[in-house]
């Protein structure tokens, strides 16, 4: 089986774009992203943190476990794994989200 050869260059670059993810994750948690619209607090704190996180994983599936040279077959089995996690969340928040109707003391 042939192995795709990766320059150390791309894992250098890779190294400093996760580095500066940190640093914009560390940023942004000493910075408040609360805004007021409309009459409505509206609070983008774990969106952006989220955001950022995603992005650095995306890196690090991508380069350092080398999906991004790998078959389709890989592609596919990543994808549909991404797929499955994301019903587990969508399944997770709704039973979440249906919680207001429990009594105060329960």
């Amino acid at each position: 089986m042939s192995e795709h050869i990766v320059p150390v260059r791309v894992y250098m670059t890779i190294f400093l774009v996760l580095l500066v993810g940190t640093a914009l994750t560390v940023l942004a948690a000493f910075h408040d992203f609360t805004y007021h619209i409309g009459g409505r607090e509206i609070n983008l704190n774990t969106i952006i943190a989220m955001t950022i996180a995603v992005t650095k994983a995306t890196f690090v599936v991508l380069y350092f476990m080398h999906v991004r040279y790998s078959s389709r077959l890989v592609w596919v089995i990543v994808t549909s794994a991404l797929f499955w996690m994301a019903i587990l969340f969508a399944l997770t928040f709704s039973d979440y989200w249906t919680r207001d109707w429990l009594p105060v003391g329960f």
